[in-house]
């Protein structure tokens, strides 16, 4: 192994290929493996797996072979952006997201994926998966953007600088430093 540029958790490799370490841990979550467990499947050294997944090495295509191999997928899914894995991570996780959707598909009038994304990440996170905590979950993130509109529309009015004054004073009292005991 040969030491590389890296950037966070990544190493670009001589053909221009990305190496990230967030799929590995991707792909280790997903098969409930630990790193001793990536070791004993791949037979790499345990330095060597840590190096990948820190992005502190550029491994041998052997290596990468190996590594691969034992955690059952195909090179090339070493490579993937680590967004894409982890936007499918997320749906495959989220039933109850996907209940609703396929149930009240109205609630999803005129969405981005962004907010698809964004809805089955957060209902991801925190415990266990509800279809009510889903409904909650859409529910104000269609609050919010209902908001927005609105904020869209009077900024380009007359009104504007008002709210805009507004938006500013509410922000500054919340960002403010709060004195000790006084229960913020």
């Amino acid at each position: 192994m040969s030491p590389a540029f890296a950037a966070a958790d990544r190493v670009h490799l001589a053909d221009g290929r990305v190496l990230h370490g967030a799929n590995v841990r991707r792909l280790m979550v997903r098969l409930n493996m630990k790193l001793a467990d990536v070791v004993a499947a791949t037979g790499l050294d345990e330095r060597t797996v840590r190096s990948i997944l820190r992005g502190t090495t550029r491994p041998h295509a052997r290596t990468l072979y190996k590594l691969a191999e034992g955690l059952g997928v195909d090179a090339d899914e070493l490579f993937r952006d680590p967004r894409e894995g982890a936007s499918a991570f997320d749906r495959q996780s989220n039933p109850a997201v996907t209940r609703l959707i396929h149930s009240q598909p109205r609630l999803f009038a005129n969405w981005t994926g962004a907010e698809f994304d964004e809805l089955y990440s957060r209902v991801a996170v925190g415990g266990e998966l509800t279809d009510e905590g889903a409904l909650a979950a859409v529910a104000a993130m269609n609050r919010r953007r209902e908001i927005l509109k609105q904020v869209a529309v009077i900024l380009e009015t007359r009104e504007g600088p008002h709210l805009q004054e507004f938006v500013a004073m509410l922000y500054r009292r919340i960002t403010a430093p709060q004195p000790p005991g006084s229960g913020q």
